[in-house]
């Protein structure tokens, strides 16, 4: 087996060195099953942060349709398939019934980059709004809103920025945070107004992850839906870490938070590591694009990925995934509420369902550099996970749902363990 030392020196000299990789020592995995992650010293890590493989890694019931499909036909969609309409229509019955239309893709870059193509063609308007610390893709279009990313593409002068607050950390009472909140978008919305873009879309993560998960508000998501459609625009819910029944409540991110989208994006858990994507719309809204657009992807929706989406649906039902995000993920907030109260350093527990987190700042202040130690001190004990935040100082605990009862235990104990340490 090749050393790390070695083969980060290979992939420098080929993919080059500004991917970025967890961790100070990387870790160089080799095989994986469930939850389970080995590496390859033959060590095994608990996986506590990966949405990807959503119902496991290498799990039977996926791959073994991705095998089948693979060995009896894989074409594109200018060729009936009944597979493809079959898994669409199992896709769209977990959406409400507006949401009736679906288009595919690749990434979930793929699917925001279509979103937004639909929304300026739609409001014939260009710009756009997202939070002030976000990332939805890596195209073009998406570079120029990213705020939560190192890119060289400046804000788009069609973008404006909204700040998204967490009351967990804003010392002012709720009702006001909400006024100035809703206040600033207001000012948003009139300056691209005044500079004659218009406004096409907003485009927020119903669970503001890369936010850092932030409590906000009662009515603020309500209050972002009102106003954008007031001025014309559309509402884009980006489901690319909310999604497939994350939250345990809902299915959907934008359904868990009373967001009320005209196009929901899916990406990531979709394929549980095949590359798949969506955008979810309605007829009115498909109708309008597609008559003006001959809209096809190569790869997007053939059977093999067909396959692999009807797969991952069944599991989560058979599994019951959802339901069993909720009762993990209220059993983890308890006890990760149990940290935030022993630990001056820790201001907040955070998130829902198999979403979580706790905000580290000493004397008010983030403190990134604690939540760095948490992340290699769990590291050290065989548990993975990450952090995030526009000051990276809060805990991503964000695990496959197939992660189960006897799996939470160790993962909390192990972060018990690690905070002490701190």
């Amino acid at each position: 087996m090749t050393s790390n030392a070695a083969l980060i020196a290979r992939r420098n000299r080929t993919i080059g060195p500004y991917s970025p990789l967890f961790y100070t020592e990387p870790l160089q995995f080799v095989s994986a099953s469930g939850v389970w992650l080995t590496e390859a010293s033959g060590v095994r890590y608990l996986d506590g942060y990966n949405n990807v493989p959503h119902v496991g890694h290498t799990n039977e019931r996926v791959v073994r349709a991705m095998h089948e499909q693979a060995a009896t036909l894989n074409i594109h969609t200018r060729y009936l398939n009944e597979r493809i309409v079959d898994y669409s229509e199992q896709l769209l019955a977990t959406f409400a019934p507006k949401l009736d239309r679906v288009l595919y893709g690749n990434s979930g870059s793929e699917a925001n980059e279509l979103a937004i193509r639909i929304a300026r063609q739609l409001t014939g308007a260009t710009g756009i709004i997202v939070s002030d610390y976000s990332y939805h893709g890596t195209t073009i279009t998406l570079a120029q809103l990213t705020t939560g990313l190192k890119t060289r593409e400046p804000l788009g002068a069609h973008v404006r920025t909204l700040r998204i607050p967490d009351l967990d950390s804003d010392p002012r009472p709720e009702s006001e945070v909400l006024a100035a909140t809703l206040a600033e978008l207001d000012a948003a919305i009139a300056s691209l107004q005044e500079a004659g873009f218009g406004l096409s879309a907003s485009l927020f993560d119903p669970l503001f992850s890369t936010e850092g998960m932030p409590r906000i508000p009662s009515g603020l998501v309500a209050g972002i839906v009102q106003r954008v459609r007031a001025a014309g625009g559309l509402v884009i819910a980006d489901e690319v870490q909310s999604g497939f029944g994350r939250t345990g409540s809902h299915m959907w991110g934008h359904a868990a938070t009373g967001m009320d989208p005209d196009l929901v994006t899916l990406g990531k858990p979709m394929g549980n590591g095949h590359p798949m994507s969506a955008v979810v719309t309605s007829e009115a809204v498909l109708d309008e694009f597609g008559s003006h657009n001959e809209f096809f992807n190569t790869f997007a929706a053939n059977p093999v990925s067909a396959a692999v989406g009807e797969a991952v649906l069944q599991e989560m039902a058979a599994e019951q995934l959802q339901a069993r995000a909720a009762s993990l993920g209220a059993a983890a907030r308890t006890r990760l509420e149990a940290c935030a109260a022993r630990y001056d350093f820790v201001r907040a527990a955070k998130g829902t369902g198999m979403f979580l987190g706790l905000d580290f700042a000493v004397d008010g202040a983030p403190a990134p550099e604690l939540a760095k130690q948490v992340v290699e001190a769990m590291k050290a004990r065989h548990v993975l996970i990450s952090r995030i935040g526009r000051n990276e100082s809060v805990l991503k605990v964000r695990p496959p749902l197939a992660f189960g009862a006897a799996e939470l235990p160790l993962l909390l104990d192990a972060l018990d363990d690690a905070l002490s340490e701190i």
